[in-house]
């Protein structure tokens, strides 16, 4: 997998059109998930993307320091294309991000709200359990901190 990182300000009007096109495969439709994906967050996101076979397999946003989560680092709609699932990207592109992290915005703790049945997923980077389960959107997560 090919992977960059770049700022929001940085992406083509085609690249934020192919970024929004898969999370809402992903989180809207494959999910039966109907909510309002583009919520202005992007704007102030790194955004993490990784290219399998000249196309977008995978993307994750990146956030400093109290952009979404109050003293800690971010990751969010991490996502995997699933045409490209079952190759161990989703991992490649979370480790890429946690790196990108720190390389961006410094060595702090990262923050996520994760959907709870991808909890080991998570606690295999390196993530331990913060919260108890809770209803995001209608699905499960629970929010989890790298420290």
């Amino acid at each position: 997998m090919i992977l960059s990182c770049r700022s929001f300000i940085d992406l083509s009007g085609s690249e934020v059109y192919e970024l929004l096109a898969l999370r809402s495969e992903v989180f809207v439709v494959e999910q039966n998930c109907p909510y309002q994906d583009p919520d202005f967050k992007d704007l102030n996101a790194w955004h993490c993307r990784g290219f399998a076979d000249n196309k977008l397999a995978a993307s994750t946003r990146i956030f400093d320091l109290d952009q979404s989560y109050e003293g800690h680092l971010s990751i969010g709609r991490v996502v995997v294309s699933p045409r490209f699932r079952h190759r161990g990207l989703g991992k490649e592109i979370m480790e890429y991000s946690i790196r990108e992290c720190y390389e961006k915005f410094g060595h702090h703790a990262i923050k996520i709200g994760a959907q709870s049945y991808l909890e080991h997923f998570y606690k295999d980077l390196g993530f331990q359990v913060a919260s108890t389960e809770y209803l995001e959107d209608g699905i499960p997560h629970r929010l989890m901190i790298l420290p």
